[in-house]
């Protein structure tokens, strides 16, 4: 057995995370999803660190498994260059005003809620009259939570917990999607 039950423990409290969101949530994420690909448009998808990462996947996936656009900005050059030119706090923002098209949907990711990039391009993203989804963390009253049309919230203080469960939560969503379009066929 491991030291003390750790693993038994970590697993516990994400399992929980996981099941913490409820399937009507899912299901309403999905459903902006495929209207986004009914509608000609594609998703943006955006998160710094591992939650760039989960939105490489994701978009992935999105893309290749489910057949609907999907785009992320982890490309260095471009994140450099936006940065250097307007700031870090201001590139993602900068980044939709150039590759956003109206009715794209924008899905934001950070564990935290707080990173001044990404709340500068959720604000972006409603101001252009984009959907916007968001996933976060860490503290109930962060700012990222109040600024989508759907918020997810993981009720954990640890990276790897919120992290591992909004790629859990969104990677759910497109094997739904893919499973739904599989039905209809």
């Amino acid at each position: 057995m491991t030291e003390n039950g750790f693993f038994s423990r970590y697993f516990g409290v994400l399992t929980k995370s996981i099941d913490s969101v409820s399937a009507d949530k899912l299901e309403a994420l999905c459903e902006s999803i495929v209207a986004v690909q009914g509608a000609g448009k594609k998703i943006i998808i955006v998160g710094n660190g591992g939650s760039a990462a989960i939105a490489s996947h994701v978009a992935v996936d999105l893309t290749k498994a489910a057949g609907i656009r999907a785009v992320n900005f982890n490309e260095a050059d471009l994140l450099t260059c936006l940065s250097n030119d307007y700031g870090y706090e201001h590139w993602v923002e900068k980044a939709l005003e150039f590759w956003a098209d109206r009715g794209d949907l924008v899905i934001i990711i950070s564990s935290s809620g707080r990173s001044q990039n990404l709340l500068n391009g959720a604000k972006c993203a409603k101001s252009l009259g984009l959907g916007l989804i968001t996933l976060s963390g860490f503290d109930e009253d962060n700012p990222l939570r109040a600024l989508g049309d759907l918020n997810f919230w993981v009720d954990s203080p640890e990276y790897n917990i919120v992290e591992t469960t909004h790629q859990t939560w969104l990677l759910a969503a497109v094997d739904y999607v893919i499973s739904k379009e599989e039905r209809a066929a």
